[in-house]
C-alpha cells in the first residue's frame, strides 16, 4: 500500500468518525444529524470549522473547549483513531474490490453501536438492523463461494442462538439480548474467522471484567455493569484482520 493511499484511508475513517459521533448523540433526541451547527456540549456555544477537524482540532487546542475551557471526552479522537485505522486495514486485506465499500459501511456502522451501548448501554434497533443487513451483504459479496457463505450462515446462527441461549437462561442479567444480532452480524462479516472471533470476545471481555473488578473500591458489594457490544467488535474484528485461528492460537501459548 503506497504512503498516500495509507494516509487518504485513514482521513477517510477519522472523518467518518467524526459523523458517526454526532450521529450517536443526536439519534432519538429530536435533533437532525444531517443539519445544524455543531455546538458545546457544555456551553452550548457553535464550534468553528477548525474546531471539528478530526484529531487535529483535539490535539491543538489540548483536549478543552475553545469557547469555555470545558474538557472534552477523549472518546471521540480515540474513535476518530480506530475507525481510521480500520479503514486502513480492510483496504489493506481487501483491496479495490466490491466488498471495500461494503466492508467499511459496516464497521462505521459497527463503530456507531458500539459509541451509543457506551453511552447508552443499549443497541438501538435502527443502527442494529442496518450493520445486520450491511453485514450480510457485505459477506455474501466477499465470500469465495456459496458453499462459504452458506457454512458462514450456519456457524453465525449457531452463535446466535447460544448468546440467545444465555439471556434467557440468565434471565437478562448476563447479557441483553440485542447481542444476539450483534452477534449474527459480526459472524457474517468476517466469515471463517467467527467462531475465533466469539472466543477472543469472551476473552477481551473476562480481561476488561476482572480489572474493573479490581479497580472497585474495597469493601464494595456493587457489581459492575459495562456493555457486551465494544468486546464483540474487538475480539470478532482481532480474529479477521489477524486470521489467527483459535486453536493453532492456542497450541502457540503453550
Amino acid at each position: 500500500m503506497s504512503p498516500l493511499l495509507t494516509i487518504i484511508f485513514f482521513a477517510l475513517g477519522a472523518i467518518v468518525a467524526s459523523f458517526v459521533g454526532v450521529l450517536v448523540v443526536r439519534l432519538y433526541t429530536g435533533q437532525s444529524f444531517l443539519t445544524g451547527r455543531s455546538h458545546c456540549d457544555a456551553c452550548n456555544a457553535p464550534l468553528a470549522p477548525l474546531s471539528l477537524l478530526p484529531i487535529i482540532s483535539y490535539v491543538v487546542s489540548g483536549g478543552h473547549a475553545r469557547c469555555c475551557g470545558t474538557r472534552f471526552s477523549f472518546v471521540a479522537p480515540v474513535s476518530e483513531i480506530i475507525l481510521g485505522g480500520l479503514f486502513v486495514l480492510a483496504y489493506y486485506k481487501l483491496g479495490f474490490v466490491s466488498a471495500l465499500p461494503l466492508m467499511l459501511l459496516s464497521i462505521s456502522l459497527l463503530l456507531a453501536l458500539v459509541l451509543y451501548d457506551l453511552l447508552h448501554q443499549i443497541l438501538p434497533p435502527l443502527l442494529l438492523t442496518a450493520f445486520v443487513v450491511a453485514a450480510a451483504i457485505t459477506g455474501f459479496v466477499s465470500a469465495p463461494s456459496l458453499m462459504v457463505f452458506w457454512s458462514t450462515l450456519l456457524v453465525a446462527s449457531l452463535i446466535a442462538t447460544s448468546l440467545a441461549l444465555i439471556h434467557f437462561f440468565s434471565r437478562g442479567r448476563a447479557m441483553g439480548l440485542a447481542d444476539t444480532p450483534l452477534v449474527f452480524g459480526l459472524a457474517l462479516l468476517v466469515g471463517p474467522a467467527a467462531f475465533s472471533g466469539f472466543i477472543f470476545s469472551f476473552w477481551i471481555g473476562a480481561v476488561v471484567g476482572i480489572v474493573l473488578l479490581l479497580k472497585r473500591p474495597v469493601g464494595s458489594r456493587m457489581g459492575v455493569e459495562v456493555p457486551f457490544a465494544p468486546y464483540l467488535a474487538a475480539g470478532f474484528l482481532l480474529a479477521y484482520f489477524t486470521q489467527w485461528n483459535l486453536f493453532t492460537f492456542v497450541v502457540g501459548l503453550h
